[in-house]
């Protein structure tokens, strides 16, 4: 039977708290648990990864509808644009952070997650891109000593 998606923005958050869960039952589970009464260390990550799993797992239920059209099915309703430039910009920042530093680094990642949108307005991107770039630094290299060059080095 076809699935549509009637909520894509509650579809993608559903799909983020459940992988959230599953990891977080997944790491948790490689530590001594215990019980209630003398919780170990995968206690709380266990119950948390419960938690958000179920809590996913609610969400995305709630965003579906069943027995739609063929047309109306699952992929055709997602916008994959804003997803694929958000993911592309921040493996771009992964792979310049460390050669061009946090300041340039920062700039080409906002620049490539504006692409996101379908109206572009270069001048407002560009201009929001120097402000992010410039605040990321004050806040990460200046404020909390993050240890990331802000330049490239020679």
């Amino acid at each position: 039977m076809p699935i549509k998606v009637i909520n894509t923005p509650d579809f993608v958050s559903g799909l983020l708290f459940l992988a959230a869960g599953i990891s977080g039952i997944a790491l948790g589970s490689s530590y001594a648990v215990g019980n209630a009464m003398r919780m170990g260390p995968g206690y709380f990550p266990l119950i948390l990864g419960g938690a958000l799993t179920l809590l996913g797992l609610v969400v995305l239920v709630r965003c579906l509808k069943l027995g739609v059209t063929e047309e109306d099915n699952l992929l055709a309703s997602f916008r994959w644009r804003p997803a694929l430039f958000v993911v592309l910009s921040v493996v771009v920042f992964g792979l310049l952070a460390q050669e061009l530093g946090l300041l340039l680094a920062t700039v080409v990642m906002t620049l490539v997650s504006g692409l996101a949108r379908t109206e572009i307005h270069f001048p407002e991107l560009l201009g929001l891109s120097v402000g992010l770039a410039a605040f990321g630094v004050a806040v990460f290299s200046f404020g909390l000593g993050l240890t990331l060059p802000i330049l490239p080095v020679v």
